[in-house]
């Protein structure tokens, strides 16, 4: 009688398996079918990325030799199409040098939205407050100085690549505002940094002695050389990009020889 028991019990638990797996079988298969999809779109996300920036890579460099020959209408094509793609390094180092073209046209306002937006579309700081940086040293003798302290103030923070420029950019800044005692505050500060590069100590050794002198006139020489100087561009012809689009390597000539490099 107990086997009999037994038998039927290990039945309706052989019965109630079964009818838990068919129930849990869609829901195993979803799952299955779901994981397998996701590892399929990703895997296409990441080839067609890639394809993406090497595509965006061929043509930036394509760009900068046709403007190393002379064939700056050519540079200019290709630097459009590079400033659409999808890969963001790129698109920004793109989007900087028509920008730069704006530039020596003298086209101001143009050149600032473009820089605006490779800020916009830079994959981290290295590049994108270089595009802040050049924005705010275009409008650095023309906007309104809360402008461009707005423009420079999140660039001089501890951390930021170009703290250091910013902070002269900025006692440029107060100089042109008419606020001497400020912008002399800051070069001696920038006199002192043993991080500033020797152009930057020079130029704020330079406008101390000025505006010590009291010679207020040849300040604006001073601001324009200082427009034309900032950092340099930190991207090389023929140089590879991560993975993000980010450069690894320094400095691609820029479309202009005096304006902000």
């Amino acid at each position: 009688m107990t086997d009999l028991f037994e038998e039927v019990e290990e039945q309706l638990r052989s019965d109630r398996y079964r009818s838990l797996a068919r129930r849990a079988l869609p829901w195993i298969l979803a799952i299955a079918a779901a994981a397998l999809i996701a590892a399929l779109a990703y895997w296409g996300w990441d080839t067609w990325r890639s394809k993406a920036v090497a595509e965006a890579s061929e043509k930036y460099h394509a760009g900068a030799q046709a403007f190393v020959q002379g064939d700056e209408a050519r540079a200019r094509a290709l630097w459009t199409e590079v400033s659409k793609s999808s890969a963001d390094g790129y698109k920004t180092l793109a989007l900087m040098q028509l920008a730069a073209f704006q530039q020596r046209e003298n086209k101001t306002a143009e050149a600032v939205k473009l820089l605006d937006e490779a800020a916009a579309a830079a994959p981290d700081d290295i590049l994108g407050d270089v595009a802040r940086l050049k924005s705010a040293f275009a409008v650095l003798d023309t906007a309104p100085y809360t402008e461009v302290e707005a423009r420079l103030t999140p660039l001089m923070k501890d951390g930021r690549p170009y703290r250091v420029q910013a902070r002269e950019a900025l006692a440029f800044a107060k100089l042109m505002a008419g606020n001497a005692a400020g912008a002399r505050g800051d070069f001696v500060v920038l006199q002192q940094s043993l991080d500033a590069p020797d152009g930057v100590r020079a130029r704020a050794q330079a406008a101390v002695g000025l505006i010590d002198s009291g010679a207020a006139k040849a300040l604006p020489g001073i601001v324009r050389q200082a427009a034309a100087m900032p950092p340099p561009m930190v991207v090389p012809p023929g140089a590879v990009l991560g993975p993000q689009g980010a450069p690894q390597a320094p400095a691609q000539p820029q479309p202009q020889s005096n304006g902000p490099q």
